[in-house]
């Protein structure tokens, strides 16, 4: 049986999700369709039951990536459970073809999130933001261009600072942001009369809750006790339909060496989680490309988004 030998390409794709080059659900998720769609034409011979071999290859090794993120799996099972073709090339076009809706769909999603979550933002509000969302930047981005003059306070996320690259985006388009440290939220929220709060997700459950980023059930805590709104920005592929059999969302832990060199603690142990769920009751909608629901929604959503959901060996 011949050995399957995924490209150096591939690989080198692969270890940019891994290594977080390549960060966000959003944009993992796009970066794996198109990764997928440049596997299959790379291949050059002419045995389609090779060819899908390898795209299943493919897709484990980008699985194993970042187990966490449905985001991942979704734009994988959305590319290639819909691929068909008789011969190689038929195969290989019908996977571009996916991939290519699936990217185009996605970037669609974000704008219409923005739409819908603009209209929850009033002219005058504090916002504040945690990580770097696609989504809930776009939320943002259009509150400002429908003219609400707008403030935003976004975290800086330890331990990769994603919330520099949020800043960075809202500076260059204009709106009035302000960095802080993640452990000044509760703070924040009091001093500044922050209004809502605004958040993406890697994977929304069937049960309402949501995975994200380290720190955002403690963010999704304090805007609880202080009584205002906290949001969720995701689309539809963010949701789980593993979730509907029971299936738990593992949570990924990274090397300790992201937030600190252990030679230097002898004797201390280290945890570096990369998410945390944040319970549904905590949560006062979901912003969806679908339209805004409520947390407890996201089963009957799943179902019906996901009711012709298999397994997608090829």
């Amino acid at each position: 049986m011949k050995r399957i030998v995924l490209p150096d390409e591939f690989n080198e794709n692969a270890k940019k999700i891994y290594t977080m080059r390549i960060r966000g659900a959003g944009k993992i998720a796009r970066f794996a369709a198109e990764t997928i769609k440049e596997l299959a034409e790379s291949y050059n011979e002419d045995d389609l039951e090779e060819l899908k071999k390898l795209l299943m290859e493919g897709a484990r090794a980008l699985l194993n990536t970042r187990p966490t993120a449905i985001s991942l799996r979704n734009a994988i099972r959305l590319t290639l459970q819909g691929s068909s073709g008789k011969t190689v090339n038929e195969f290989k076009e019908s996977v571009k073809s996916e991939a290519d809706k699936f990217i185009k769909n996605s970037l669609k999603a974000v704008e219409t999130i923005g739409i819908y979550g603009s209209k929850r933002i009033e002219d005058s509000d504090t916002l504040l933001t945690h990580c770097n969302s696609s989504a809930s930047l776009a939320v943002i981005l259009q509150a400002h261009k429908d003219g609400k003059k707008i403030r935003t306070f976004a975290t800086e996320t330890r331990p990769w600072n994603q919330g520099y690259l949020t800043a960075k985006e809202l500076a260059k388009n204009g709106v009035d942001v302000t960095l802080i440290v993640d452990s000044a939220v509760r703070y924040i929220i009091e001093d500044e009369d922050i209004k809502s709060v605004f958040v993406g997700a890697d994977t929304v459950c069937s049960n309402g809750a949501v995975i994200n980023k380290i720190g955002t059930s403690q963010i999704a805590l304090a805007a609880h006790e202080a009584r205002i709104p906290f949001y969720v920005c995701a689309e539809i592929y963010k949701f789980s339909p593993e979730s509907l059999k029971g299936e738990l969302v593992k949570i990924e832990e990274r090397d300790v060496s992201e937030i600190v060199n252990p030679k230097k603690f002898p004797n201390v142990r280290f945890r570096n989680p990369v998410f945390d769920a944040t319970p549904a009751e905590y949560i006062d909608a979901i912003i969806t490309e679908k339209g805004v629901i409520a947390p407890h929604a996201a089963y009957d959503l799943i179902e019906k988004e996901f009711r012709e959901e298999r397994e997608w060996s090829l």
